[in-house]
């Protein structure tokens, strides 16, 4: 489990796409800070994706890329020297800083507008239909897994106020309009509803 605080900014060292006779691609990313404690067998968070240390170095780590994977993220997209969220998952004794992110993506999503508001900027994101039952205003949604609060929502979009603090810490100041993003939406949301419709 994690919070959608990111701790770090690593950067893409190699991407190995899954081959014809392969169906498991390599992400390895360099890495400082999320490296700390980090072992074989771990569970990180890369742009809000859980996924599976299986090797390590003092710099750098790397993760397999599933093809389901590949279809429910934006990961497959990412080049050597890309930027990407990472953050290492909750311990018992952390405070819940963000909201619960499973690192789960839903689906990926889109950047549809981003504007100045005096030293924040508000962001638009497109978002798949079928996901903005569980978006809501106020409400928490995980954004290339950074925890977010939604500002406004529309039938098909939302938007998001970004503090400087989390434009200096995350890829968010690296992304453009037209940019893929990974999406999680409140895992508490779809429980309820699941209750609700037995």
């Amino acid at each position: 489990m994690f919070t959608g605080i990111v701790e770090e900014v690593g950067r893409v060292e190699i991407m190995e796409p899954p081959s014809q006779s392969v169906g498991v691609g390599r992400l390895a990313i360099r890495a400082t800070r999320a490296l700390e404690g980090l072992r074989l067998g771990d569970s990180i968070a890369v742009n809000g994706a859980c996924l599976t240390v299986v090797a390590l170095d003092d710099s750098c780590f790397s993760v397999d890329l599933a093809l389901e994977t590949l279809r429910r993220t934006n990961l497959g997209s990412l080049e050597p020297g890309r930027g990407v969220n990472l953050e290492r998952p909750l311990a018992a004794t952390d405070r819940l800083g963000g909201h619960i992110v499973q690192g789960h993506v839903d689906a990926t999503g889109k950047i549809i507008s981003s504007r100045p508001e005096g030293d924040c900027v508000i962001t638009g994101f497109r978002a798949p239909k079928r996901l903005m039952p569980y978006i809501v205003e106020k409400g928490f949604v995980a954004v290339d897994g950074i925890s977010l609060t939604v500002v406004k929502r529309r039938s098909a979009s939302f938007t998001v106020s970004l503090i400087p603090y989390t434009l200096d810490n995350t890829i968010l100041k690296e992304r453009h309009v037209g940019d893929p993003v990974n999406l999680e939406v409140d895992i508490l949301a779809k429980y309820v509803e699941s209750l609700l419709q037995r």
